[in-house]
């Protein structure tokens, strides 16, 4: 810690992201990644972009980028907002919805950097236990608070909940905001999309980076009532009005254009999980049934941590946290059927 630090960050623990190996070359299931290439459509729009237009400021609106996504989804152009990735999003969100008086409620397991903005931007937290089987503790997060996140489908677990349990959440918090972060629903999940003309308290952020392949462009985008838009735009307009650069517009606009190659990369992962999921019961670990483009894995003889350094050793990296409900599991992202089978290779010997 810095003697020149403020007082607001002295104790904030940040976020840490998965490890981005530099020494060598390993097969990287830990970041949830996606295994295949951009879109060609993608990369020859960050192309044109590529030009002497660099030299001006990107459109602060993203309106070439949110009419796509709005003609996709069926809905506005002032219901659609776009960020520097899904975590910016969710950053401007807890700034804009959330107050220091009231609790932010979600589940204790869950995409870990919602307790860091709670920190960071001094806001109170109720983290609710999940249930025995790691499924999230819906009626904990009914009332009783100042705003909810709902990670759809989970992660790190990759359990997902139906449109139903959604809708419950709503009608029992009218007066705060849903949060309803869909990083990884394009995997098996429903979106609660369609939920937004009823609910007026509903957020849904998505991002480009997984089923798009797309994670080095930092591309995100949240839906919802243009009154929910419009506090995400103040929040961005008194931070940095240009939080979106021209080539990722450009990129993910023709990205999500190009709905054929996004159905292609999204069924050969799913594909991957589901052979995954049944070659790893077959060597006697619990497989939580996942809905995202990875798999929460546990063995029964082997702790979590031996196996995450036995698979390093071997040239694989996955994720693990030493938190004592998780401790002896891992999340493993879907690689190519090539890099799986390395994996299912590596476990052999671990095992």
């Amino acid at each position: 810690m810095n003697r020149y630090w403020s007082r607001r960050i002295q104790t904030i623990v940040p976020y840490i992201p998965g490890e981005q190996p530099k020494d060598r070359q390993f097969i990287k299931l830990n970041t949830n990644e996606c295994p295949y290439p951009p879109s060609p459509k993608a990369l020859e729009a960050i192309k044109k972009a590529a030009g002497d237009t660099l030299r001006l400021y990107p459109d602060p609106e993203c309106v070439e980028l949110r009419s796509t996504i709005a003609e996709r989804e069926g809905l506005d152009l002032g219901q659609v907002f776009c960020g520097n990735g899904s975590d910016e999003i969710l950053a401007f969100a807890f700034q804009a919805f959330f107050d220091s008086d009231r609790e932010v409620v979600f589940p204790k397991i869950t995409y870990s950097f919602y307790p860091v903005y709670t920190d960071f931007f001094g806001l109170k937290r109720r983290e609710v236990p999940m249930n025995p089987d790691f499924s999230d503790p819906i009626n904990l997060l009914c009332g009783r608070s100042g705003g909810v996140v709902l990670a759809n489908p989970n992660a790190p677990t990759g359990i997902a909940v139906g449109l139903d349990t959604v809708e419950q959440l709503l009608q029992a918090n009218p007066d705060v905001v849903v949060i309803v972060d869909e990083a990884y629903v394009d995997f098996g999940a429903d979106s609660a999309v369609k939920l937004i003309d009823r609910y007026p308290n509903l957020l849904v952020v998505q991002t480009a980076s997984k089923s798009r392949a797309l994670a080095g462009l930092r591309v995100g985008w949240a839906m919802g009532d243009v009154g929910l838009i419009d506090g995400l735009r103040c929040v961005r307009d008194s931070v940095n009005s240009y939080t979106v650069d021209r080539l990722a517009q450009a990129g993910a606009a023709a990205a999500i254009r190009d709905e054929s190659y996004f159905q292609s990369i999204r069924r050969r992962v799913i594909a991957t999980r589901e052979w995954v999921e049944k070659a790893l019961k077959e060597k006697d670990f619990t497989v939580l049934p996942s809905q995202a483009n990875f798999v929460f894995a546990s063995h029964p003889s082997h702790p979590g941590k031996e196996l995450l350094e036995g698979l390093r050793m071997r040239g694989v990296l996955v994720r693990w946290w030493d938190k004592p409900d998780i401790k002896d599991w891992l999340r493993i992202s879907i690689g190519t059927d090539e890099e799986m089978a390395a994996l299912m290779a590596a476990l052999d010997e671990i095992l």
